[in-house]
């Protein structure tokens, strides 16, 4: 059999056998003609993963969603600068820096819930659109909220700062291991969302794990109420106005590291705009949305808490019924009493004597 050298050249044992030159050519020809076709298969491969074609609205609110992802991050850094006075005026209105940052990240979950919308009813749903959404979402859920609450917090742990740095210090890394803590659960879910998800809208009834918008909104919605509602409500440095701002602000950190280990966790829960506002449903789902509205309307900035919150600590209520209180229930519902398995037994022997009687009289 001839014989070839890794270089692909004939060897010497192959030349000492006398083949014909033709031959010896189509034996060094044969390896560089398989080569070639490998190199145009990888480069047609290639070639189609190339991205020629995008939808173009959906793109742009994703896009929408991280641009104001990033702009939430610009304002949350000035804010420290700026103080926690009332800088920015809207509208009529005034704000804070650290309250803009908080809007802002709202309005990219307004972003965030459209463009998935969009592409799936147009039926125009890519790989490359999930993946510039979850590369978003991070900006926007999973950066921007926690280096707002990490500026927020250093603001406010200043003081402790002047007083004692060692106590400063410690404080410092703890909030800031707590944001690098919700950023890697943020990444972690949206890396599993992108690799278990289908296309299908039928399969987007439920998430499994906290969704990072809901995540987000837990901590905004706090900062928001600390920049916007807590001032309306109470006069700045009375006794009730700080209780208030203290229970908030040190509550950020442990909702942080709460919410980073729902989005990792495997709870479900519901899609609310698929389950509970598509197609038709019970009238009762009337009244309930008439009360969220009213709700909204009467307590503003403070449904913002409730909604996140509940819904955040909806699906681990049910969790913990189901997993625990349930099995206790029915344990407890299957083990019947001896006095009542004694009078069951004599019903059952005297319905067994009725209908023995019964058939007396018909014989």
């Amino acid at each position: 059999m001839p014989q070839l050298n890794p270089d692909n050249s004939v060897s010497p044992a192959t030349r000492g056998q006398g083949l014909p030159p033709t031959q010896v050519r189509g034996l060094i020809a044969g390896p560089r003609r398989a080569g070639r076709r490998v190199r145009k298969h990888l480069s047609r491969a290639r070639s189609r993963e190339r991205v020629n074609y995008i939808t173009l609205f959906p793109s742009l609110l994703t896009i929408l969603n991280g641009i104001c992802g990033f702009t939430a991050i610009v304002f949350a850094s000035k804010g420290i600068e700026a103080g926690s006075g009332q800088e920015l005026r809207f509208a009529g209105a005034q704000f804070s820096h650290f309250a803009i940052a908080g809007y802002l990240i709202l309005l990219a979950m307004i972003a965030d819930v459209f463009d998935g919308r969009l592409a799936r009813m147009s039926q125009s749903t890519s790989s490359f659109g999930g993946q510039l959404d979850s590369l978003c979402d991070t900006i926007s859920f999973g950066v921007a909220p926690a280096f707002l609450m990490l500026k927020v917090l250093e603001y406010k742990l200043g003081g402790f700062a002047e007083i004692d740095p060692a106590v400063g210090r410690y404080l410092g890394r703890f909030v800031w291991l707590t944001a690098a803590i919700y950023i890697s659960c943020a990444a972690i879910r949206l890396a599993r969302f992108n690799v278990e998800n289908q296309e299908d809208e039928s399969a987007h009834m439920s998430f499994v794990g906290l969704p990072s918008p809901a995540a987000a909104g837990v901590l905004v919605s706090l900062v928001i109420v600390h920049q916007q509602m807590l001032p309306d409500l109470f006069a700045e440095g009375t006794r009730v106005y700080n209780i208030c701002e203290n229970v908030i602000v040190y509550a950020l950190p442990f909702l942080a590291l709460g919410t980073a280990g729902l989005m990792v966790s495997r709870i479900r829960y519901p899609h609310i705009l698929n389950q509970y506002l598509k197609g038709k449903k019970p009238f009762a789902y009337l009244i309930w949305a008439l009360f969220l509205v009213d709700l909204i309307i009467w307590t503003r900035l403070g449904a913002l808490v409730l909604i996140f919150w509940g819904f955040a600590a909806s699906s681990v209520v049910k969790w913990i019924y189901c997993r625990w209180l349930a099995p206790q229930f029915t344990a407890g519902s299957d083990a019947v009493p001896a006095s009542a398995k004694h009078i069951s037994a004599e019903t059952a022997s005297d319905d067994a004597a009725a209908t023995s009687d019964v058939s007396d009289r018909q014989l």
